[in-house]
Parts: C-alpha cells; structure tokens; sequence
C-alpha cells in the first residue's frame, strides 16, 4: 500500500530570533529506510535557542526546530523491519548504523553515516521532507520535532516501552542523557570523587545527579543565577559558587575548597572560556575536565599548555558517549524502575501553540526543560 503525505502543523522559524509561526507545511512520506512519526511530547533544549539565534552557526531557514521528543510511529519505509506502526520511539539527534568503523567500536558513538546533521536536510539524500506552497522548509538535527509529524531516519530513532510516561521520557533523548552519560560513561568518576560542574541547568543538573549516584564525595555547582541553588541540593549538589560573589577567581576558590583540585571538572555552560577555567580547577596529575556545553560563539578553546603537562586530561562528550540506540533503552528502564528522575527537571507543561513562551522562558533563564505537549 502507497503512503502518502500529509498536512499538519508545525511551528516554522523563518528568520533569525523571529517568533516561530504555527502553519500547515506538507510531510512527505517516508523514503527508504526511513519512517513518518506522530510528535506526542517535545522538550526545548538550549541548543534549539542558540540555532534559532544563529549565533555563530550558519542561518538555515525557514526551519522546524526541535530534537527531544517522544513519538509514535504512523508509517514505515522501504526496507525498516525494526519497527512496525504504533511502536513508540525517541528521536535521536545522532544516529547509529551500527555498521560503520565508529558504530562497531567500543571508543566511539561518532556515527559515520548518521551522525550530528548540520545542512538543514536528510542523511539519505540530503532533501527535505517538508514543504510549504511547494517551497523547501529544513530540518534540525535531521529530526525537526516542532511538528505534529515528522519524517526520521530509522538509526536515528530508538523503540521504547509503552510503559514509559511520553511526558517526561523525551528528556532522555538529550539533555539527560548527555549529563549522566558524561559521568558514568566519559569520565567514569569514582566513589568518593570530589567534583565540579559548571552551569546548572539541566545538563548540569543530570551531571549532579549521576554524580550522586556514584557516590561523590563533594559536589560543587557554579551558576551565576542563584536560583539554581536550591534547585540543586534535590540532585545532589552539595556546595554553592556564584562567581558574581567571588573576589577572587573560581579556580582558586575551588582549589581551596577540594585541597588543590576537584579529580572531575564538567563544563556545561556552552562559553569556551569556561573551559580552560574548568581544567585549571582540577588536581594536577589526574584531574579531568569533561566538556558538553555548545558553545554559542567563539568556538575556540584556549588553554595555558602547563594545565595538560602537569597531567590534566580534557575530554570531549557528544550526547554523554552514549551510543544512542544500543544504550538508550537501558536509561529508559532505569526511569521505569525510579533509579533515576526527570520530574524535577520539568518546569513547565506548554501547549504545542504557545511555544514560543518556552522560547522566552529559555532565553529568560526562568526555565530547565519546558514539554511542549502536541494536540491529541
């Protein structure tokens, strides 16, 4: 049986920080390996923000934004087997073919074939899937979830239980992903670590959290918005820096506070600077500073040459090493089981058509992760 497209609507970015417009746009159906889904529950990521922006990316536009979400699968490609329609999935802003030389290393979760998309198209034929009056309308991150369907390719979606509440289970296809994964995965902290995160928004916070439930001794969370502190104590955060407070520069403070370095330093905040201020608030000799904020400009990092001959080690994390489709359902069982939360990091439910509250939210700083519930 031909599947056909279909209208539905979405919220189009057409400039630079212009307010997203909800319109129809035309889904095409989906093309070989490939299938059509039926957006439940998107969350808004910083990410979305700093590309809609377009400070320092390319502007690509008209565009759908978002990539957090949970879905239902409405139709199928040429050649998917791993689905059938009805599953409910995660959509995955980095794929995995598990074929590829990255995808069948235990190093790695840089797919080659269906890695971080940056054109604004589909992997398989770099086109679009959506249209209006005709007209090209791009993706993001190959997923595109501030619409009511989108088209994905199947590596970039992952099958999970029915069980798992859509409302809140979207969160793990990013942000919390990329916080626990960054502990557990890329710098594998230890028992009785003493740690560091800088920024404490909801990949901080997740970083804060896996953390906890490994154990750390100490876990400091710096944050220039004091109202992040008490939200943080929830996630294990157990010592408060804001560096508007501080007379003196937070590597010393926090050097001070740890007895010469945190062992594990996390930059969360997406400013390069951060960086080199995070490896010089590690120990000297095992000290690891993880990176995993998007920077929004001045993709340059810049470090004094000493910080990694006295034995620092900076680290790199894309979506927490995580390889997405093989390890991401056993995140999800840990939420079904309550070995880990994302309650507390929901600050606000929004309907589909005020999404652009979650937009002024987000660049206002009064928000961690909106959900924006599409019409049932």
């Amino acid at each position: 049986m031909s599947i056909g497209a279909i209208t539905c609507k979405a919220a189009v970015a057409w400039g630079p920080g212009e307010p997203l417009i909800i319109e129809e746009v035309l889904v095409d159906p989906p093309k070989a390996m490939e299938i059509r889904i039926k957006v439940v529950c998107t969350s808004l990521c910083r990410s979305d923000v700093t590309q809609w922006e377009s400070k320092g990316q390319p502007a690509i536009f008209p565009r759908i934004f978002g990539h957090e979400a949970s879905a239902i699968v409405e139709s199928i490609g040429e050649g998917v087997s791993e689905f059938e329609v009805g599953d409910h999935v995660l959509t995955l802003f980095t794929g995995e073919c598990k074929i590829c030389k990255h995808c069948v290393s235990e190093k790695s979760n840089m797919c080659q074939a269906l890695g971080l998309e940056r054109k604004g198209v589909m992997h398989s034929d770099q086109m679009t899937r959506f249209s209006k009056k005709g007209k090209p309308v791009y993706h993001y991150c190959a997923v595109s979830s501030f619409s009511e369907y989108t088209v994905v390719h199947s590596g970039c979606a992952v099958k999970i239980s029915k069980t798992a509440p859509m409302d809140r289970v979207c969160l793990l296809s990013c942000g919390v992903a990329a916080g626990l994964g960054a502990v557990w995965k890329v710098a594998d902290i230890f028992k009785g670590s003493k740690v560091v995160i800088f920024g404490l928004g909801t990949v901080g916070l997740s970083v804060a959290l896996g953390a906890k439930l490994r154990e750390a001794s100490q876990i400091i969370g710096v944050d220039t918005n004091p109202q992040k502190f008490e939200k943080g104590k929830a996630f294990g955060v157990t010592d408060f820096i804001n560096p508007e407070d501080c007379s003196e520069p937070i590597f010393q403070v926090i050097k001070q506070m740890t007895d010469g370095g945190a062992d594990f330093s996390f930059e969360c905040v997406g400013e390069t600077e951060v960086v080199s201020t995070a490896l010089k608030s590690c120990s000297d000799g095992w000290g690891v500073t993880v990176t995993l904020g998007v920077p929004k400009t001045n993709p340059e990092i810049s470090a004094h040459y000493g910080l990694l001959l006295s034995g620092r080690t900076l680290r790199g994390s894309l979506y927490g090493g995580w390889k997405p489709k093989s390890d991401l359902p056993s995140l999800v069982d840990k939420l079904l089981r309550k070995e880990i939360t994302v309650d507390d990091l929901v600050t606000h439910d929004i309907p589909f058509d005020d999404i652009n509250e979650a937009f002024r939210l987000m660049k206002e700083g009064k928000c961690l992760r909106c959900v924006i519930h599409m019409a049932k």
